[in-house]
C-alpha cells in the first residue's frame, strides 16, 4: 500500500486495525466489552451514588475514591466506544484530530489515576499513622488541593507529550495495529524520526511512575512499622482492613502497566500490548469499583439500605 507523507496541518485519517485478524472473534469481544464497559459504569456510579447519599462517607478517603471512580468512568469511555464500533462496523477510520484528542484524555487520565492512588496511599498513611490529628491533617481544603494536583500534572505531562506528536510528519490514511491511538501506536504512524518525542515520553513516563511508586512504598512502609507495633489485634486487624483493598487496586494498576511499558516495541508484541491496554483501560476500571465495594463495610451497608428502601417502595 503506497502512503503519502503529510505534516500535521493536513493529516486527515488513521485505520484502526482492532482485532481484525480474528474475525471469528469480532462478535464475542463486542459483547465481552460491552458488558465489562457495562458493569464498569454501574458500578463507579453506584460508588459516587453510595458516596453521595451516606454523610458517614463525606471522609477525605471517600472523597479520594469518588475522584478514582470518576476518573475509572473517564478512561475508560476515551477507548471503549470506539472499540465497540469498530468490531462490529466496517467503518474503522479515525480522524488525526480525533487521534489526538483520544490520546490526550488516555493519556491525561492514566497519568491523573496514577497520582490519585499516591494520593490516597497518603491518606492511608495519615489515617493509620496519625489517627487522633486524621482531621486536623487532612482538612477538606488540602484534599481537594491535592485532586486539583493531580489533575493538573496529569493534563501537564499529557500537554507536553502531545506538542512533541504534533511537530512530526504522518502517513495519510496510515495504519495503526491497536484499537485506540495510544503512545506508542500514534508513533507507528509517524514518518519523521520520533527519537526526540519518545525521549521525552520516556522521561515523563519514568519521572510519573517513579514519583507515584515512591510516595507509595513510603507511606505503606511507615504504615507496615506502625502496623506491627500495634499491642491490639483489634487495632491491627482495623488498621490493615483500611489498606487491602487501596494496596490490591494499586498493584493491579501498576502491575499492568509496567507488564506493557517493558515490552518490546516489535510486530510480534503488538498483540500482547493490545490485550494489555485492554486490561489497563477497560478491566481495571470495572474492578476498582467491586474491590473497594466488596471489602468495604460501610460501602456494602450503604447499598443493602438502599436496595432494601427501594425494594420497600416497591412493596408500598
Amino acid at each position: 500500500m503506497a502512503y503519502e507523507v503529510v505534516n500535521q496541518s493536513s493529516a486527515t485519517t488513521f485505520i484502526l486495525v482492532g482485532f481484525s485478524e480474528y474475525p471469528q472473534l469480532q462478535i464475542p469481544l463486542f459483547l465481552l466489552f460491552l458488558t465489562i464497559y457495562s458493569v464498569t459504569l454501574m458500578g463507579n456510579l453506584g460508588i459516587l451514588v453510595v458516596i453521595k447519599v451516606n454523610p458517614k462517607l463525606h471522609t477525605p478517603m471517600y472523597f479520594f475514591l469518588s475522584h478514582l471512580s470518576f476518573l475509572d468512568i473517564c478512561y475508560s469511555s476515551v477507548f471503549t466506544p470506539k472499540l465497540l464500533q469498530i468490531l462490529i462496523m466496517e467503518d474503522r477510520t479515525i480522524s488525526f484530530i480525533g487521534c489526538m484528542i483520544q490520546f490526550f484524555f488516555i493519556c491525561t487520565f492514566v497519568i491523573t489515576e496514577m497520582f490519585m492512588l499516591a494520593v490516597m496511599a497518603y491518606d492511608r498513611f495519615v489515617a493509620v499513622c496519625n489517627p487522633l490529628l486524621y482531621t486536623v491533617v487532612m482538612p477538606f481544603q488540602f484534599c481537594a488541593l491535592l485532586v486539583a494536583g493531580t489533575y493538573m500534572i496529569g493534563g501537564l505531562c499529557t500537554l507536553i507529550i502531545l506538542y512533541t506528536l504534533l511537530q512530526l510528519c504522518y502517513f495519510e490514511y496510515g495504519i495503526i495495529n491497536h484499537f485506540g491511538c495510544e503512545y506508542s501506536a500514534v508513533i507507528s504512524v509517524s514518518c519523521s524520526d520520533s527519537s526526540f518525542s519518545q525521549l521525552i515520553c520516556l522521561v515523563i513516563s519514568i519521572a510519573s511512575e517513579f514519583s507515584s511508586v515512591l510516595i507509595t512504598l513510603a507511606s505503606y512502609v511507615f504504615i507496615v512499622v506502625t502496623i506491627i507495633k500495634m499491642p491490639s489485634k483489634g487495632g491491627l486487624r482495623k488498621a490493615f482492613s483500611t489498606c487491602t483493598s487501596h494496596l490490591t487496586a494499586i498493584s493491579i494498576f501498576h502491575g499492568i502497566l509496567l507488564l506493557l511499558y517493558c515490552v518490546p516495541n516489535s510486530n510480534s508484541s503488538r498483540l500482547f500490548v493490545k490485550v494489555a491496554t485492554a486490561l489497563y483501560t477497560i478491566m481495571i476500571p470495572m474492578l476498582n469499583p467491586l474491590i473497594y465495594s466488596l471489602r468495604n463495610k460501610d460501602v456494602k451497608d450503604t447499598v443493602r439500605r438502599l436496595i432494601s428502601l427501594k425494594l420497600h417502595s416497591h412493596l408500598t
